[in-house]
This record gives C-alpha cells, sequence and structure tokens, in this order.
C-alpha cells in the first residue's frame, strides 16, 4: 500500500499541505512500529520502509541479508497543528530498547539497529534532547546508543508488509510476543504503555483525550479547578503523585494552576510547536500522560504557573494518603 501522500512525497519531494510533516524512526522490525503510531491523533498515514543505504529500491530479502546498509524504518506523516514531533518521539522510545546496538530484541543485525532519521535541524536537536532526557533519567541501567542521523532517501516496503499487524493478526501478535518486545515494554513502562483498549475502558473520554491524545479539556467546566481541599493530585493513568494542594492557586484561567511539581522529578517538559503556538509542555515522568503546560507568569519564588487538565489527575484527600498508599506525603501538610 503506498498512499496517495507518499506517492506525492516520492514524486516532487512535497507534502500536499504546509501543515505536514514527517518524522523517520528505526526501531527494529518495522511491523511493530506501525500501530503505536497509526492509533495517535494528528498522525495522517505511517509507513513501512528503508532508510540508510545507498543501492537505489532495496528489497525485504536484501535489507533482511543485513549487507545493504538499510535499516527497517516507519516513516510518519503527520499534522503539525495536532501532535509534536516531541510526542512522537516519546512514543518511539516507549517501544524499542534504546540501549540496545546489535538489533532489537530477537531480531539482530545492524538492519535492526534504533536510529531516529531527521529531516531538519530542528528535529535533530529535539531528538538530541530526548534522547539526554532518557538517558538522565535513570529509566535504564545500561546507556540509551539510539543514532540521531541524517534522513536519506526514503523507500516504502513491499505491500505484504504495510499494515501487517492488521493483515496477520495471529502471526503479528505471535511474533511480538515471542520476540521479547512486548514483555520488554511491559516491564520498563508498566502502566504509562497500557493496551489502548484497556485504557479507553478505565478512562472517561475527555480522560482519554487529555492524558493520550495531548487534548484540552474546557475551563471553569472541570473538576479541580476550584478545588481547595488538602491533598495531594496523582496521574490518572499511573497514579504517580504529581502536585499537591499547598502549591495550587486561583490563576483565573478555569485550569487547575500549581506553582510547581510536588517532586523536580514529577514532570518532564517537551517544545510543544502545536496550533501556531510555542509552549512548554508538561507529561507525567512515568506514565507519560498529557498533562498541560508551563508558563512562566506564575506567582514568587518559582515565577512558574504550570496550567493543568484536571481530566489528567485524581485528587487523593488528606485524610486519605495513608490508606491509599501515599503516606510519605503527610509530612507535606506539616511544614
Amino acid at each position: 500500500m503506498e498512499s496517495a501522500m507518499l506517492l506525492l512525497l516520492s514524486l516532487t519531494g512535497t507534502l500536499p499541505s504546509t501543515n505536514l510533516d514527517t518524522a523517520v524512526f528505526a526501531g527494529g522490525c518495522f511491523w511493530c512500529m506501525e500501530p503505536p503510531f497509526e492509533q495517535l491523533d494528528g498522525v495522517q498515514d505511517v509507513i513501512a520502509g528503508y532508510m540508510g543505504g545507498t543501492k537505489p529500491a532495496p528489497t525485504y530479502e536484501e535489507v533482511s541479508s543485513g549487507k545493504s546498509g538499510y535499516r527497517e524504518v516507519v516513516l510518519v506523516i503527520f499534522e503539525k497543528d495536532k501532535i509534536s514531533y516531541d510526542t512522537l518521539l516519546e512514543v518511539f522510545w516507549r517501544n524499542i530498547d534504546p540501549t540496545d546496538q546489535e538489533g532489537q530484541f530477537a531480531d539482530r543485525g545492524n538492519q535492526y539497529v534504533t536510529a531516529i532519521f531527521c529531516t531538519s535541524e530542528q528535529q535533530k536537536n529535539a531528538a538530541s534532547k530526548s534522547r539526554k532526557t532518557l538517558d538522565d533519567s535513570g529509566k535504564f541501567k545500561k546507556p540509551v546508543v539510539t543514532e540521531i542521523l541524517d534522513a536519506t532517501k526514503f523507500y516504502p516496503a513491499e505491500r505484504e508488509h504495510q499494515n501487517f499487524y492488521q493483515t496477520n493478526q495471529s502471526y503479528y501478535k505471535r511474533y511480538k510476543k515471542g520476540s521479547g518486545r512486548e514483555d520488554f515494554i511491559n516491564l520498563h513502562w508498566g502502566a504509562g504503555v497500557e493496551k489502548t483498549d484497556d485504557l479507553r475502558e478505565r478512562l472517561s473520554a475527555v480522560q482519554y483525550h487529555v492524558t493520550q491524545e495531548c487534548g484540552t479539556e474546557p475551563p471553569f467546566s472541570n473538576e479541580y479547578y476550584n478545588n481547595k481541599r488538602e491533598g495531594i493530585y496523582v496521574d490518572v493513568v499511573s497514579g504517580e503523585p504529581l502536585f499537591w494542594s499547598g502549591d495550587k492557586y486561583d490563576s483565573g484561567s478555569g485550569w487547575p494552576s500549581f506553582s510547581k511539581p510536588i517532586e523536580a522529578q514529577s514532570v518532564v517538559e517537551y517544545t510543544d510547536k502545536s496550533h501556531g503556538m510555542v509552549r512548554t509542555e508538561v507529561k507525567s515522568q512515568k506514565g507519560r500522560s498529557h498533562l498541560g503546560h508551563v508558563f512562566p507568569d506564575g506567582p514568587a519564588p518559582s515565577g512558574l504557573r504550570y496550567c493543568i487538565n484536571s481530566a489528567s489527575l485524581k485528587f487523593i484527600p488528606r485524610e486519605d494518603l495513608e490508606k491509599k498508599g501515599y503516606g510519605r506525603y503527610l509530612e507535606l501538610f506539616s511544614k
């Protein structure tokens, strides 16, 4: 399957809209790298293919030999005003082993080594920053070795390799499990990569839209913007502590606002260029749930305003902290 957008891109080097952009990721077997991106709001198409070699029009057999210089990749065509490149990077990291420099899981050889192929200096800078953040986080015992490379000519893979997870569902599920990828992802990311179908069942529609699709709930018509009770706020997906009532204040924005996270490492920040603006997006450190944005117009001493969606939070009242497993945060209320 070669999409109309991909055909136009290959013939003219351009996409049909200035709002569209491309991202290219090598994450081992491309069968396993299509589904994580295709389910994202704002992604128009995901095409399995090859990049990194020199011989024109390589075949699957040639690439699989490990001698062609090509890697299996996915090309992601996305809408810049709906989803950021930083979000795509996060999805990429959560679906690979970035510490393996000889392949991915059961697949060995250079054709399966991870890489981010960048189409611009902006992408290269974002990828470098994202890789450093992951490496510094201590998520993995070994260093992150995923390469950041300049994009070269992309060749789409053969028809039978496109949307393989849909056309060969049983084989795909056995392969993902048997290769070790599924267990690795569950071990290192846990609730942060809970299956989409499970999350849709567990979360409300607005909770899912906000946390998984980087959505925004209406101001003043949300659960916690005017909540004045003492307690802490945790990620509605992963349960990790994020903010507490002592740092909450009325910013007049209509969303819960905090001067700082409950702990410095509780949240991670990314550049968000969606909707024609440049903002700093805030996500939870473990669950990688979209929370909101941070702005430099908050109260002293931090001068920051963490503008957070109620839908991404669950409030734990002070009197329930011990029985809910958050007893260590009771000391916050004795200061």
